[in-house]
């Protein structure tokens, strides 16, 4: 289970700064000691000519003095953490600080001993979207101030980009960015439809997390030219692992939707497609992002950037699916009677969710799905059909488990960026490596 690692300490930067120039000038000779002495004016050593011949010697420790002062600087910087993408960047029903993004984080402020501030523009339901911004601007401003459990399409994850530019000012002071997406423009209830087949699933996308993803990430590399970048990939929803009892078969037919001459499914049949489209969503999906994030990766090294791209695969088994003994996602908090209840009264007898956030999002979702005045009744069924989704959002996204996931996968890609002369500790003392989440 997930931990919060706002309790680890840090390596002081200011213990390792008074200790390196300690010992810098006891390792000088005593002859140079005394030509150095002190400048309240501005406040560090100043280096006093000597004689010639002990020239060198004095311009050796100005040097080494004027760099232990730069270095002490430079990790004082803050550390800028961007996010971005859909509910699974966002962490859809999770508590902030059992985020995977706040547990990496936790986690670089304890590897690094810098304050990591992080920005979040990641929201439940976005899509990549075009390059270019939305048409619509008033309503994508309009969808920027609502909670990210709100599930919709605007801001896009291309205007997400543009609004976090706004937001920093300056780009280049992005240290690192988490991203992800693509399900959204899959549109992910495909996945529990099994009149959908596994070659629909890959063409679809193929064609949503192939191009889209690969031209994103080429916008979020030009635009944030100082940041390394994680996408994170996606899990099985389903598998031969989730539960095969009457409510789990209920729910398969309640989502079937065939054409109107086809062949009808019994539950047999239905499961295992439902499985062998979940499986060929996750495999398809993963290795595009993963191909797509090392064709720009090298890209960037072959133009002599520093930059990484790299992909993030959180390793999900069968047995953390849906509804499995160990899953790692939310599901419903409910008996069996009142699932079935819920499956064939359409909804009208409601369903829990059994994630951290479903008072506080029930209660946003009451709010924007508030019933207006002169409402029909086919107004009302889709209101009502909206809000139930909107409750129940949570359903299938990684809980607290998953995050930490989330979390050790993109741990695991950025340690050997941490160390010595590396990425994050700008040159400065060796790090003891841990991983985000204690064992």
């Amino acid at each position: 289970m997930a931990q919060d690692l706002t309790g680890l300490s840090a390596t002081p930067i200011a213990l390792i700064e008074k200790s390196r120039s300690s010992f810098l000038i006891r390792s000088l000779p005593l002859t140079v000691l005394t030509q150095l002495s002190y400048n309240p004016a501005i406040h560090f050593m100043k280096v006093i000519a000597p004689p010639a011949k002990l020239y060198p010697w004095a311009v050796i420790a100005a040097l080494l003095l004027f760099s232990s002062v730069a270095y002490s600087q430079a990790a004082k910087e803050p550390f800028n953490l961007l996010v971005l993408g859909d509910s699974i960047s966002w962490g859809q029903g999770l508590r902030d600080e059992h985020k995977a993004s706040y547990l990496v984080k936790a986690w670089l402020e304890q590897q690094t001993g810098r304050e990591v501030r992080q920005t979040m523009q990641a929201h439940s339901g976005a899509v990549i979207g075009p390059s270019e911004s939305s048409l619509d601007v008033a309503a994508r401003d309009a969808a920027l101030t609502l909670d990210g459990e709100l599930s919709r399409a605007y801001p896009t994850i291309n205007d997400q980009v543009d609004y976090a530019v706004k937001a920093f000012g300056n780009p280049a002071r992005v240290d690192l960015i988490i991203v992800n997406g693509c399900i959204n423009d899959l549109d992910s209830r495909r996945l529990l439809n099994a009149a959908n087949t596994p070659d629909d699933i890959r063409e679809i996308t193929q064609a949503k997390c192939g191009p889209p993803v690969e031209a994103l990430l080429r916008r979020i590399t030009s635009t944030f030219t100082s940041a390394q970048v994680v996408i994170t990939g996606y899990y099985p929803i389903l598998s031969e692992k989730t539960a095969n009892d009457l409510f789990m078969r209920a729910l398969a037919k309640r989502f079937y939707s065939p054409e109107p001459n086809a062949r009808k499914m019994n539950d047999k049949a239905l499961r295992a497609r439902l499985i062998a489209i979940s499986r060929e969503w996750y495999q398809t999906s993963n290795q595009l992002l993963s191909a797509t994030a090392r064709k720009v990766e090298a890209e960037l090294m072959a133009r002599g950037s520093r930059q990484h791209v790299l992909f993030a695969d959180p390793a999900f088994r069968t047995e953390n699916a849906f509804a499995a003994k160990e899953t790692r996602l939310w599901g419903f908090d409910a008996t069996w009677v009142r699932k079935m209840l819920a499956v064939f009264t359409l909804g009208r007898v409601q369903l829990r969710s059994n994630d951290e956030r479903r008072s506080y999002r029930g209660d946003l979702c009451k709010k924007y799905f508030k019933k207006p005045a002169d409402e029909t009744p086919e107004q009302m069924g889709t209101r009502e059909d909206r809000l139930m989704r909107c409750r129940l959002a949570a359903v299938a996204h990684p809980n607290r488990k998953g995050a930490a996931m989330y979390a050790d996968a993109i741990g695991n890609l950025l340690k050997p960026l941490i160390g010595p002369a590396g990425w994050l500790s700008r040159g400065g003392e060796s790090i003891t490596q841990q991983s985000p989440l204690p064992e």
